[in-house]
């Protein structure tokens, strides 16, 4: 982009706006998904720009404040007078679609939030056919929190050249619980969530050299050696986007983007929107994964996306047009659910049993111990691991459907 910064804000405030009125065409009733983040806020607010009546708009929400976003997404609907519906969802609605999610996906398929996915998808179907979504804009334009994070931890293992691996191990010397107690005590604290599971993930990123190689640890759910029982290093997986990022010379966080558009955005977002939704009969449309809007993100300057510590800098000055700043601009929370709470409650019975499926450890090769392991921490509550135990749950669950 040759222009300045307001020029480019304004230029793709009217190609998202040409995106999202092109998918609101349509000869069957039309809503949109609202979760309140900046995304989704942006796709309606440019909706309700371009309509004569109020766009109806669906939200779920959860009993947990720490996971509900559904009163943010309230504030926003009333502030853009859109028609508005909510969905509280309670551990038994969780518990009552868990046996349905193999045979929705078809395949192993591990992100917990196609359980929230499928619960908006069945509401919004009850009064409409077609939904528009903000999914897509977190890659083009930086959003995910997790850009911060391996930027920071880029720039913190190049400051000990020396001796990373000793301060990973001194940093994990204590438990995340002594760490969370540690930082309670420091005068003014505003509290940060679970930071001592965050610095026991982060610690071993600091003895990784490569940046590549860092991400893709970051994003990785197990020490692939460990869940396996293997001894010797596994051979280095690449991902889709890593050959493309090197050979470029790309910066760090456009190389990240890369790698999520595309694998994390195909084989996650998507295809988790996809199929909740479609099997609720539901035709989700998304604006921003509309080519001439990619293109157009992959020319803006890097400020316009990840600015210091706030990303899709860009994308929230358009919103900001529409919605005032404090109904926005507040942590990142995702499209998640309580998990490591239902895990220890009301989904505990049933993450026992699939962790006692011989099969993934005769058939599929997983290493009982490590994941006795897990479980114990877990339910005794000195780790929250339990992304990684829906995963083997889920796994199982595929496998009793599917293999047998």
């Amino acid at each position: 982009w040759s222009g300045d910064d307001q020029s480019a804000i304004d230029a793709l405030e009217d190609l998202l706006r040409d995106a999202v009125s092109r998918r609101m065409v349509a000869d069957v009733p039309l809503g949109a998904f609202l979760s309140g983040g900046i995304d989704s806020s942006t796709i309606v607010a440019l909706m309700q720009s371009v309509s004569d009546r109020p766009v109806k708009t669906f939200s779920v929400g959860f009993e947990d404040a720490a996971f509900n976003e559904a009163a943010f997404a309230g504030e926003v609907a009333r502030h853009l007078k859109t028609d508005h519906t909510e969905l509280y969802v309670t551990p038994q609605d969780a518990l009552d679609l868990v046996p349905k999610l193999s045979e929705t996906y078809d395949e192993p398929f591990f992100d917990s939030s196609a359980i929230p996915t499928y619960l908006i998808s069945a509401l919004t179907r009850k009064e409409v056919t077609v939904a528009l979504s903000g999914d897509g804009g977190d890659e083009t334009f930086g959003g995910y929190t997790r850009y911060l994070w391996a930027r920071q931890l880029s720039k913190a293992a190049g400051s000990i050249p020396f001796g990373a691996s000793m301060v990973a191990r001194m940093l994990t010397m204590l438990s995340p619980e002594q760490w969370d107690n540690l930082v309670g005590l420091v005068p003014g604290n505003i509290g940060t969530s679970a930071i001592g599971d965050k610095i026991h993930k982060a610690a071993p990123l600091l003895a990784i050299k490569d940046d590549l190689d860092r991400y893709h640890a970051l994003l990785s759910l197990f020490d692939t050696d460990k869940l396996l029982g293997r001894r010797e290093g596994r051979k280095k997986i690449r991902v889709p986007g890593e050959k493309f990022c090197r050979n470029r010379n790309l910066d760090y966080v456009s190389s990240m983007q890369v790698m999520d558009t595309m694998m994390y955005m195909v084989d996650d977002v998507l295809t988790k929107v996809d199929r909740a939704s479609m099997a609720n009969s539901l035709e989700v449309r998304v604006p921003f994964i509309d080519h001439r809007v990619i293109e157009f993100g992959w020319r803006l300057p890097a400020h316009l996306k990840l600015n210091g510590s706030v990303g899709k800098y860009a994308v929230r000055q358009i919103l900001y047009k529409y919605v005032p700043r404090e109904l926005i601009d507040r942590p990142k929370t995702g499209f998640a659910v309580p998990l490591a709470q239902w895990l220890r409650g009301p989904l505990r019975e049933w993450m026992g049993d699939h962790l006692a499926n011989d099969a993934l450890y005769n058939d599929l090769g997983l290493d009982r111990r490590y994941i006795d392991r897990l479980h114990q921490e877990h339910m005794s509550g000195r780790r929250n691991w339990g992304h990684q135990l829906w995963t083997i749950a889920m796994l199982s669950d595929w496998q009793q459907r599917w293999l047998t």
